[in-house]
């Protein structure tokens, strides 16, 4: 993280920008109870929006439903994204976030419902589910936009691999189909947020085989995680997009994070230093 709030965020980007790497800001925060406090974060949201246009930026915005009241109500959580995704207009595209497997099935539901208005907005998916594959093929048809992340929420085995060699086989093969759909209908938007450079290898030597530019790889990393693999990747004419998250509850996002993979407190510490 660049700092707490939305002007550190904005100069870590302005400074990215420089290195014609693209940004995407995520407000920190999620399951919200409060109507009044959803509403909130929607206009944080619609103002974060207007700053990127008034500087230039190459800059989009991610967010979860959670806290824009999807707990509250779907409806009302619809609305919010309604109204960020068409301030947002078709210049920059709204990510939707994808949180626990309990949250898959409303997130896609309210994915397609936005989809089906507007086509400026795009979804995570999580490589890790088992079901994954399935809501990858039945999206497609949409021409959606997708981010493909491996999955950091703790999931029992029945829900999700277990074992880092099967998230890596699942995340690969399902890249392999975003790309191919890509090729068929260019219009799909198909973006890989992923550290692990080998798997990254492995994409960027199969994009190439299927008569890929080298700009339409499209790799998203965290802020301060493997900053020279983003900026060799940018000079090298890929898509380079990091995720800027910011906010004051950045503690307990971290310390929940870790509690449910302690493995990711080894990986920010080897990536760090080999930053």
């Amino acid at each position: 993280m660049p700092g707490e709030t939305l002007e550190d965020a904005l100069g870590s980007a302005q400074v990215l920008h420089g290195k014609k790497i693209g940004t995407v800001f995520t407000h920190l925060g999620e399951n919200i109870q409060d109507r009044s406090e959803a509403q909130q974060v929607t206009q944080h949201y619609l103002e974060v929006l207007d700053r990127i246009r008034e500087r230039g930026l190459q800059a989009e915005i991610s967010v979860k439903l959670t806290q824009l009241g999807l707990d509250l109500s779907p409806d009302l959580c619809f609305q919010h994204l309604k109204l960020i995704v068409e301030r947002a207009r078709k210049e920059s595209i709204v990510w939707v976030d994808m949180e626990a497997s309990n949250y898959v099935d409303p997130t896609l539901d309210l994915y397609r419902r936005a989809l089906a208005e507007h086509s400026n907005v795009g979804v995570c998916l999580q490589a890790y589910l088992h079901r994954t594959a399935e809501d990858l093929a039945r999206l497609l048809p949409m021409r959606p936009s997708i981010r493909l992340v491996k999955g950091a929420y703790n999931e029992p085995p029945e829900i999700a691999f277990p074992r880092k060699q099967d998230v890596d086989e699942s995340y690969f093969e399902l890249g392999k189909q975003m790309l191919r759909a890509k090729k068929v209908n260019s219009s799909m938007r198909a973006a890989f947020g992923t550290h692990d450079v080998a798997l990254i290898r492995r994409l960027a030597s199969f994009a190439s085989a299927e008569g890929f530019l080298r700009r339409d790889l499209e790799i998203q990393m965290l802020y301060g995680i493997q900053r020279a693999e983003q900026e060799r990747l940018a000079r090298e004419g890929c898509t380079s997009i990091v995720l800027v998250a910011y906010g004051s509850y950045w503690y307990p996002w971290f310390v929940r994070r870790l509690a449910e993979r302690p493995a990711n407190l080894w990986f920010m510490i080897r990536n760090v230093f080999a930053a």
